[in-house]
Protein backbone atom coordinates (compact mmCIF):
# COMPACT_ATOMS: atom_id res chain seq x y z
CA UNK A 1 0.00 0.00 0.00
CA UNK A 2 1.35 3.46 -0.82
CA UNK A 3 1.18 6.36 1.38
CA UNK A 4 0.77 10.10 1.11
CA UNK A 5 4.35 10.94 2.57
CA UNK A 6 4.36 13.41 5.32
CA UNK A 7 6.40 17.33 4.36
CA UNK A 8 8.30 19.12 7.05
CA UNK A 9 6.18 22.99 7.44
CA UNK A 10 9.39 24.59 6.02
CA UNK A 11 7.08 27.43 4.63
CA UNK A 12 5.30 27.67 7.62
CA UNK A 13 8.57 27.77 10.11
CA UNK A 14 10.02 30.34 7.41
CA UNK A 15 7.58 32.80 7.77
CA UNK A 16 7.88 32.46 11.84
CA UNK A 17 11.04 33.37 11.41
CA UNK A 18 10.77 36.12 9.13
CA UNK A 19 8.30 37.59 11.26
CA UNK A 20 10.71 37.03 14.17
CA UNK A 21 13.62 38.69 12.96
CA UNK A 22 11.78 41.88 11.81
CA UNK A 23 10.12 42.11 15.09
CA UNK A 24 13.88 42.24 16.57
CA UNK A 25 15.00 44.57 13.88
CA UNK A 26 12.33 46.88 14.87
CA UNK A 27 13.22 46.70 18.51
CA UNK A 28 16.24 47.32 17.78
CA UNK A 29 15.68 50.17 15.48
CA UNK A 30 13.42 51.65 18.09
CA UNK A 31 16.50 52.17 20.56
CA UNK A 32 18.96 53.26 18.60
CA UNK A 33 17.63 54.76 15.01
CA UNK A 34 17.61 58.82 14.58
CA UNK A 35 13.89 58.80 14.49
CA UNK A 36 12.46 56.30 16.72
CA UNK A 37 10.41 53.43 16.41
CA UNK A 38 6.64 54.69 14.45
CA UNK A 39 8.94 56.68 11.80
CA UNK A 40 10.50 53.37 10.99
CA UNK A 41 7.07 51.91 10.93
CA UNK A 42 6.15 53.99 8.29
CA UNK A 43 9.21 52.95 5.99
CA UNK A 44 6.98 49.30 5.66
CA UNK A 45 3.56 49.91 7.74
CA UNK A 46 0.27 50.28 5.82
CA UNK A 47 -0.41 54.40 5.50
CA UNK A 48 -3.03 55.33 3.74
CA UNK A 49 -1.43 58.81 2.35
CA UNK A 50 1.95 57.12 1.55
CA UNK A 51 -0.04 54.59 -0.20
CA UNK A 52 -2.01 56.86 -2.17
CA UNK A 53 1.33 58.77 -3.71
CA UNK A 54 2.27 54.53 -5.06
CA UNK A 55 4.06 52.93 -2.13
CA UNK A 56 2.07 49.66 -2.88
CA UNK A 57 4.73 47.78 -1.38
CA UNK A 58 3.72 48.51 2.37
CA UNK A 59 0.99 46.29 1.43
CA UNK A 60 2.75 43.41 1.29
CA UNK A 61 5.44 44.44 4.11
CA UNK A 62 3.21 45.50 6.81
CA UNK A 63 2.27 41.54 7.17
CA UNK A 64 5.51 41.03 8.33
CA UNK A 65 5.61 43.84 11.09
CA UNK A 66 4.71 44.04 14.76
CA UNK A 67 3.80 46.64 17.42
CA UNK A 68 5.11 44.86 20.32
CA UNK A 69 5.52 41.35 22.04
CA UNK A 70 1.47 40.54 22.40
CA UNK A 71 1.12 41.43 19.06
CA UNK A 72 3.91 38.93 17.48
CA UNK A 73 3.31 36.50 19.97
CA UNK A 74 -0.11 35.68 19.40
CA UNK A 75 -0.02 35.89 15.51
CA UNK A 76 3.15 33.36 15.71
CA UNK A 77 1.05 31.23 17.99
CA UNK A 78 -1.94 30.77 15.57
CA UNK A 79 0.29 30.91 12.52
CA UNK A 80 2.48 27.75 14.10
CA UNK A 81 -0.54 26.07 14.70
CA UNK A 82 -2.86 26.30 12.10
CA UNK A 83 -0.34 27.24 9.20
CA UNK A 84 0.94 23.79 9.54
CA UNK A 85 -2.62 21.41 8.80
CA UNK A 86 -3.15 24.27 5.59
CA UNK A 87 0.86 23.58 4.48
CA UNK A 88 0.42 20.29 4.80
CA UNK A 89 -3.24 20.32 2.86
CA UNK A 90 -1.81 22.68 -0.16
CA UNK A 91 1.68 21.90 -0.30
CA UNK A 92 4.71 24.58 0.31
CA UNK A 93 4.36 26.65 -2.81
CA UNK A 94 0.40 26.83 -3.12
CA UNK A 95 0.58 27.76 0.90
CA UNK A 96 2.81 30.48 0.20
CA UNK A 97 1.04 32.39 -2.11
CA UNK A 98 -1.94 32.10 -0.46
CA UNK A 99 -0.17 33.24 2.75
CA UNK A 100 1.39 36.33 0.93
CA UNK A 101 -2.06 37.29 -0.84
CA UNK A 102 -4.43 37.02 1.59
CA UNK A 103 -2.02 38.90 3.79
CA UNK A 104 -2.06 42.06 0.62
CA UNK A 105 -5.57 41.45 0.65
CA UNK A 106 -5.99 42.15 4.19
CA UNK A 107 -4.36 45.60 4.17
CA UNK A 108 -5.72 46.32 0.85
CA UNK A 109 -9.10 45.95 2.28
CA UNK A 110 -7.82 48.04 5.39
CA UNK A 111 -6.53 50.78 3.53
CA UNK A 112 -9.73 51.08 1.61
CA UNK A 113 -11.62 51.97 4.88
CA UNK A 114 -8.91 54.20 5.89
CA UNK A 115 -8.78 56.52 2.75
CA UNK A 116 -12.72 56.22 2.54
CA UNK A 117 -13.18 57.30 6.38
CA UNK A 118 -10.32 59.86 5.46
CA UNK A 119 -8.05 58.38 8.22
CA UNK A 120 -4.20 58.34 8.24
CA UNK A 121 -3.49 55.58 11.06
CA UNK A 122 -0.42 53.75 10.81
CA UNK A 123 -1.62 49.62 10.26
CA UNK A 124 1.03 46.46 10.43
CA UNK A 125 0.75 42.90 11.61
CA UNK A 126 0.46 39.30 9.95
CA UNK A 127 -3.15 39.09 10.72
CA UNK A 128 -4.64 39.27 7.84
CA UNK A 129 -2.64 36.64 6.38
CA UNK A 130 -3.26 34.39 9.47
CA UNK A 131 -7.40 35.50 8.90
CA UNK A 132 -6.52 34.23 5.17
CA UNK A 133 -5.02 30.70 6.53
CA UNK A 134 -8.52 30.34 9.03
CA UNK A 135 -10.85 31.18 5.93
CA UNK A 136 -8.53 28.26 3.45
CA UNK A 137 -9.07 25.76 6.25
CA UNK A 138 -12.31 26.86 6.90
CA UNK A 139 -13.39 25.58 2.46
CA UNK A 140 -11.61 22.99 3.24
CA UNK A 141 -13.44 21.80 6.20
CA UNK A 142 -15.94 22.55 3.77
CA UNK A 143 -15.00 19.91 1.12
CA UNK A 144 -14.62 17.28 3.41
CA UNK A 145 -18.56 17.30 4.73
CA UNK A 146 -17.25 18.70 7.83
CA UNK A 147 -14.60 17.68 9.55
CA UNK A 148 -10.80 17.81 8.54
CA UNK A 149 -7.61 16.48 10.56
CA UNK A 150 -8.33 17.98 14.08
CA UNK A 151 -10.78 20.98 12.79
CA UNK A 152 -14.56 20.83 12.85
CA UNK A 153 -16.58 23.39 10.81
CA UNK A 154 -18.41 24.48 14.10
CA UNK A 155 -15.19 25.02 15.88
CA UNK A 156 -13.60 27.17 12.83
CA UNK A 157 -16.80 29.22 12.41
CA UNK A 158 -16.75 29.74 16.14
CA UNK A 159 -13.03 31.02 16.15
CA UNK A 160 -13.84 33.32 13.51
CA UNK A 161 -16.72 34.91 15.07
CA UNK A 162 -15.35 35.19 18.93
CA UNK A 163 -11.89 36.74 17.03
CA UNK A 164 -14.29 39.12 15.17
CA UNK A 165 -16.70 40.29 18.52
CA UNK A 166 -13.68 40.51 19.94
CA UNK A 167 -11.99 42.83 17.48
CA UNK A 168 -14.90 45.01 16.93
CA UNK A 169 -15.37 45.07 20.74
CA UNK A 170 -11.94 45.90 21.90
CA UNK A 171 -10.36 49.33 20.28
CA UNK A 172 -7.19 49.66 18.41
CA UNK A 173 -7.66 46.41 16.12
CA UNK A 174 -7.70 46.14 12.80
CA UNK A 175 -10.76 44.47 12.32
CA UNK A 176 -10.97 45.35 8.47
CA UNK A 177 -7.52 43.63 7.73
CA UNK A 178 -9.19 40.57 9.63
CA UNK A 179 -12.19 40.41 7.10
CA UNK A 180 -10.31 40.99 3.62
CA UNK A 181 -7.62 38.10 4.58
CA UNK A 182 -10.13 35.91 5.81
CA UNK A 183 -12.34 36.07 2.08
CA UNK A 184 -8.99 36.60 0.14
CA UNK A 185 -7.98 33.20 2.28
CA UNK A 186 -11.59 31.37 1.32
CA UNK A 187 -11.82 32.35 -2.21
CA UNK A 188 -7.87 31.26 -2.85
CA UNK A 189 -8.61 28.23 -1.24
CA UNK A 190 -11.45 27.30 -3.74
CA UNK A 191 -8.99 27.42 -6.52
CA UNK A 192 -5.70 26.24 -5.04
CA UNK A 193 -6.90 22.94 -3.11
CA UNK A 194 -7.38 19.65 -4.50
CA UNK A 195 -9.35 17.11 -2.31
CA UNK A 196 -7.55 14.40 -2.28
CA UNK A 197 -8.78 11.33 -3.93
CA UNK A 198 -8.67 7.57 -3.43
CA UNK A 199 -7.40 5.58 -6.22
CA UNK A 200 -7.11 1.82 -6.59
CA UNK A 201 -3.50 0.19 -6.78
CA UNK A 202 -4.18 -3.11 -9.09
CA UNK A 203 -1.19 -4.67 -7.92
CA UNK A 204 -1.55 -5.18 -3.96
CA UNK A 205 -5.54 -4.83 -4.51
CA UNK A 206 -5.52 -2.02 -1.53
CA UNK A 207 -6.46 1.73 -2.06
CA UNK A 208 -4.24 4.38 -1.52
CA UNK A 209 -4.68 8.54 -1.57
CA UNK A 210 -2.86 10.43 -4.29
CA UNK A 211 -3.58 14.48 -5.01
Amino acid sequence: MRQKQETKPGITIGLVAANVIVFLGLQLWSKIGPNGYMDYMKMGGVYPSDVQRGQYWRLLTATFMHFDFEHIMNNMLILACAGVILERALGHFRYLVLYLLAGVGGCTLSCMQMIYREEDVLAAGASGAIFGIIGALLWIVIRHKGRYETLTGGGLVFMIVLSIYSGVKNGGVDNWGHIGGLLMGFLLAIILYRKERKAVDFDSENLYTRE
